[in-house]
């Protein structure tokens, strides 16, 4: 057993699965159904509507991954350095790297504009249950009800971005069993105003990420603008210089990206038997690839940096998520806590059968999937050129017709971002497009072998890594211009290129097109009916006393700052400045555990005894990164950057005793903006009231 097993299975132990009896602290909770009266009743503290929809109109999604929060009423939004790399490397050139450097602007003029960031704040929900349902009539097959649900949602979005202008997204939560129609303010125009150098804010590097004690200054501030001017935002978070103390209360506000809480066992068992190990492989295989093109040389280090930290940051949660579904008392657990459930739902004749099935068809939806395994090869691989060429080739054929019977990325509510996306102007690295994409296509090559229709049809004969060269050096489509002439001339413009990239992926589209459709009426037609009637079961057994699986909607989950215990030892509730230091001495101020320059010429300079990390019971999962961490108040105390190793198995089941969020103390925050990146005037307009 592995040290990383061994870790988990202690906590798996203590743990449990999803039950109308919630652990403590559990709870990714929407903010329509908030626990109050179990908050009131175990803190003494009643978060008032108020209260609530404060925090949930100053909270911010980043949709390119991620959340953050506004601290200022002139659009200033705190998230993670790590949140914003990917914007911090299209801003970058190679005569300026802000992710390895960082970044201050002294003025409003220096503030850099970037080129793709999508920034959406929740400004209403609406159940829509009701007229979802309605969609399906009763005798409609799988299919069927799939196709019926697409057209209403569809119609639901249309319907409410006409009305309001906002986007607009129907969301399925508790499997299916209710949807909300999500409408969100949009920001476009985003301006970096302050980050910390790479080797601060990711302080440790892979060998202390997901663990802690932690001594990272991960954060980054943006500004947003409307009309050209700083967005007067007047919900926004008071800053906290002092930050929390061991013991208080805390909540958390973010989008906690995907969880699995409510599967079955069968699902369960495909993913710790398939569905983890194939992705764990291909993760595996593509940084291979990456880390291949950095080694060639410092600039191609520079463009690799955000995909190489984002595949290695993948690596090790989906490893962790893994080392707990192989632990059996978590699997023991699951088939306890469903056969009891199944038991409760076969007492009820008018249950058993309007549900009762659904656990035996989601279990032959997962033997269909291995089954044709060999789907998972059958795509458009590479990184972003590939992505948008196939968008271009669709989107002319996809909004001419009605807005349900559309391929749902191609939804009237979706598509200003998805165009904002696709026009974006940040830089295309053409060498790593090629190297991801002759990897990708020698991937299904060896996977499917060469008489496989699709490798037939994508390659004509020839080999990978040929073929990808001709395409991507042969393409127009990393200058934005192009892209933008292609998208305003219609299927005509896009029929008549002559661009090799484009004309690849024109010719695989109809056969991609039937995998799609393959995929959506044998498997994901039959997995929502059946998820829907377990989601309607729990409904009528146990009500809303459980909390969704996480959707990358805003959710709000508390609990205390208080250390764990920990390599047999008790690991603290904060680090300081001392601990900083201290490592980085241990380690010969070297590799990950060097320091920027700054902090060994200024360190006289801080207060070593200020707090710089801090963990708490709070609930949260990939998503939540650049959440903030509230007191009662509602003031702004932390900025979630990560959990502990323990929680990793957090995708399945939590444990109060050691599920551990980590989280850069405002304390920290505020001492190293001001004593060592002179940033007097930012933390000033931090501190206005």
């Amino acid at each position: 057993m592995t040290a990383l097993a061994r870790t988990l299975s202690c906590a798996l132990i203590l743990g449990q699965l999803c039950a109308p009896a919630l652990r403590a602290d559990e709870g990714m909770w929407t903010f329509d159904n908030v626990p109050v009266k179990q908050i009131q009743d175990r803190y003494g503290f009643t978060p008032t509507k108020e209260w609530l929809d404060h925090v949930r109109k100053a909270s911010v999604r980043f949709n390119d991954g991620g959340s953050g929060s506004f601290i200022s009423p002139t659009g200033l939004v705190l998230t993670n350095h790590h949140v914003a790399r990917g914007q911090l490397q299209k801003v970058s050139t190679p005569q300026k790297d802000y992710v390895k450097d960082g970044f201050l602007a002294k003025t409003a003029a220096e503030e850099l504009p970037c080129p793709d960031l999508e920034l959406n704040v929740l400004a209403s929900m609406e159940d829509v249950t009701a007229r979802v349902r309605a969609a399906v009539k009763a005798g409609m097959s799988d299919k069927e009800a799939l196709k019926a649900r697409e057209a209403v949602i569809g119609k639901l979005e249309k319907e409410s971005l006409d009305a309001t202008g906002l986007r607009s997204d129907v969301v399925g939560l508790y499997q299916g069993g209710e949807y909300w129609l999500y409408r969100y303010q949009k920001y476009t125009d985003v301006r970096l105003v302050f980050a910390p150098e790479q080797q601060i804010a990711f302080y440790g590097g892979d060998p202390d990420n997901f663990t802690f004690p932690r001594h990272d200054l991960d954060m980054a501030i943006f500004r947003v603008y409307d009309k050209g001017q700083p967005v007067q935002h007047h919900e926004y978070l008071k800053w906290n210089p002092k930050g929390v103390a061991t013991g208080e209360l805390v909540f958390v506000s973010g989008h906690p990206g995907s969880t699995d809480r409510l599967d079955t066992l069968a699902q369960l068992e495909y993913m710790r038997d398939h569905g983890l190990p194939l992705r764990l492989s291909s993760l595996r295989r593509r940084l291979g690839v990456v880390k291949a093109y950095a080694a060639r040389g410092p600039e191609e280090a520079r463009q690799a940096n955000a995909t190489i930290f984002g595949l290695e940051n993948s690596l090790k949660a989906i490893g962790g998520e893994h080392e707990g579904l192989k632990e059996p008392a978590l699997l023991a657990k699951k088939a306890q806590d469903e056969a009891a459930f199944r038991k409760l739902v076969a007492g009820s004749p008018e249950w058993q059968k309007a549900y009762g099935q659904a656990w035996d068809e989601l279990a032959a939806v997962e033997k269909k999937t291995l089954a044709n395994r060999a789907q998972n090869f059958r795509r458009v691989g590479g990184f972003r050129l590939p992505g948008n060429a196939l968008t271009l080739v669709r989107y002319g054929a996809e909004v001419a017709k009605a807005d349900g019977e559309r391929l749902a990325e191609f939804h009237s509510a979706g598509l200003e971002s998805l165009r904002f996306r696709l026009l974006s102007p940040a830089p295309v690295y053409p060498a790593l497009e090629e190297a991801l994409l002759a990897d990708g296509l020698k991937q299904s090559l060896e996977e499917l072998g060469p008489k496989d229709p699709f490798i037939q049809l994508a390659l004509g004969g020839k080999e990978p890594e040929a073929l990808a060269h001709e395409l991507i050096t042969g393409t127009h489509l990393g200058d934005p211009a192009v892209r933008k002439q292609l998208l305003e001339g219609g299927p005509a413009a896009v029929a008549a290129s002559q661009d090799p990239l484009l004309a690849w992926v024109r010719g695989l589209d109809s056969y991609l097109r039937e995998q799609r459709t393959w995929q959506e009426e044998q498997l994901q037609s039959v997995e929502e009916a059946a998820s829907e009637k377990i989601g309607r079961a729990r409904f009528a057994a146990y009500g809303k006393a459980v909390n969704p699986d996480a959707t990358f909607t805003l959710r709000l989950t508390y609990g205390t700052v208080s250390g764990y215990p920990c390599n047999g030892t008790q690991a603290p509730a904060k680090t300081t400045f001392y601990g900083l230091f201290d490592r980085a001495a241990s380690f010969d101020f070297k590799g990950p555990f060097a320091l920027p320059a700054r902090y060994l010429e200024r360190r006289d300079k801080l207060d070593l005894g200020t707090p710089l990390n801090f963990v708490s019971t709070c609930d949260i999962i990939g998503g939540n990164s650049g959440s903030p961490v509230l007191n009662r108040a509602g003031e702004i105390v932390g900025l979630i950057f990560d959990g502990n190793i323990e929680s990793l198995v957090g995708r399945f089941v939590y444990d109060d005793t050691r599920n551990r969020a980590v989280a850069v103390h405002t304390a920290a925050m505020t001492e190293a903006l001001l004593k060592l990146y002179d940033a007097e005037a930012l933390v000033k307009e931090l501190s206005e009231k």
